[in-house]
């Protein structure tokens, strides 16, 4: 980490705050949807609720916050993030939850996007991706400690206890920020119908599908992540462990990830990276069907399964910022929308496969993965002239 600025490394901390509200339900799922007295599957759906909503948000959002500060937004990003866990653990049923929610998920759509992009414009442009990977990281990170920190919580006290901690982490992180980061001013009032127009830009237009396929194929079965580790035979003692190695695999992955890019470009990353991940849920695939009850299968493939998830953002990202370089953050929100939307359509797929059987769930998503080398293949050009390779 020598060589980051600390507000990146703040901003970092931030998204781990928010990353960690997102995915933890991963780590309670099963004793959340006893407690709510509903199915795994409709628990899981929530996931699905908070990705569209973030989806849908965050270009509104952008939009009515434009010319905020920076600072006094992400900063009440956190607080909104703090309220809505707080409502998260005290909901009595279902739907209360799925409404706070909802209040999270627009508290998640004022903060990702905007640290990613004032990430990106603190840094010098040989050094983006690299930033980036950071500010991403702290999304990967909270996959690594916030999930198997969540299951832990859970068996040891409840999930509505580790729900109130998440809050109070998005609380604590809301007060670094407001501490580190500099004053610095909003940008000028752009219309949703003016940022949507990115979207007529080739580049971007080609580029974006690819999160949208990407994350439905490696993150859609993550809320589903301890049902499919039933599959494989561990125990709740092994749960935390196996829910830590998928995290430092994605934390690992982020991180080479972004130097890679930078240093090789970002095309040549993302095929060795959907390689990977159509092998590594083809081989899950197998061992759920063939009923393989081996700890270290489980743990091989969820560490595997982590790499080939989080190797990915950071590579699309440079290549939007590559493909329209004058608008920065508009392109990063929206790959932010469209990669909750990728999540929500997987985790609603999941919903519905995983009752037939975890084998056909992760079948379809290897397929996915498949299908995201050969789009790959068609637009690997999107975005290539402006990316500059230093020696």
């Amino acid at each position: 980490m020598s060589g980051i600025p600390i507000r990146t490394l703040v901003l970092g901390l931030g998204t781990f705050a928010v990353g960690t509200d997102a995915y933890v339900v991963a780590g309670f799922l099963p004793a959340m949807a006893q407690s709510l007295q509903v199915t795994q599957s409709t628990a899981g759906q929530s996931a699905t609720v908070f990705a569209v909503a973030y989806a849908v948000l965050s270009p509104v959002l952008a939009t009515f916050t434009a010319r905020v500060p920076r600072r006094a937004l992400l900063t009440g990003a956190l607080a909104v993030l703090a309220l809505a866990n707080l409502g998260s653990a005290l909901a009595p049923d279902y739907p209360v939850l799925i409404v706070t929610r909802v209040l999270a998920a627009a508290g998640a759509a004022a903060f990702t996007p905007g640290a990613g992009a004032v990430a990106a414009a603190m840094a010098a442009p040989h050094q983006r991706a690299r930033a980036l990977a950071v500010v991403v990281g702290g999304l990967t990170v909270a996959t690594a400690l916030g999930v198997p920190l969540g299951n832990l919580a859970d068996r040891t006290l409840s999930w509505r206890i580790a729900l109130g901690l998440v809050a109070a982490l998005c609380a604590l992180c809301a007060a670094g920020v407001l501490a580190v980061l500099p004053a610095l001013p909003g940008g000028p009032s752009v219309p949703l119908r003016t940022r949507l127009h990115a979207l007529r830009h080739p580049g971007v237009l080609a580029v974006l599908p690819l999160t949208l396929l990407g994350m439905m194929a490696s993150y859609g079965l993550y809320a589903y992540a301890v049902p499919l580790l039933h599959a494989l035979g561990a125990t709740p003692e092994s749960e935390m462990w196996l829910l830590f190695l998928y995290g430092a695999g994605a934390v690992v992955s982020n991180l080479v990830a972004g130097g890679a890019a930078d240093r090789y470009g970002p095309v040549r990353v993302l095929f060795v990276g959907y390689a990977a991940l159509a092998l590594t849920l083809g081989a899950f695939t197998w061992a759920t069907g063939a009923g393989s009850h081996l700890l270290p299968v489980a743990a091989l493939l969820m560490a595997a399964w982590g790499a080939s998830t989080w190797f990915q953002t950071p590579a699309q990202q440079l290549r939007l910022i590559s493909a329209a370089p004058q608008e920065t953050a508009v392109v990063v929100g929206l790959n932010g929308s469209v990669l909750y939307l990728g999540i929500a359509l997987g985790t609603a797929l999941g919903g519905l496969l995983l009752p037939v059987g975890a084998p056909v769930a992760l079948g379809v998503s290897a397929a996915l993965a498949a299908c995201c080398l050969l789009y790959l293949a068609a637009t690997r050009r999107a975005g290539e002239r402006a990316v500059v390779h230093p020696e």
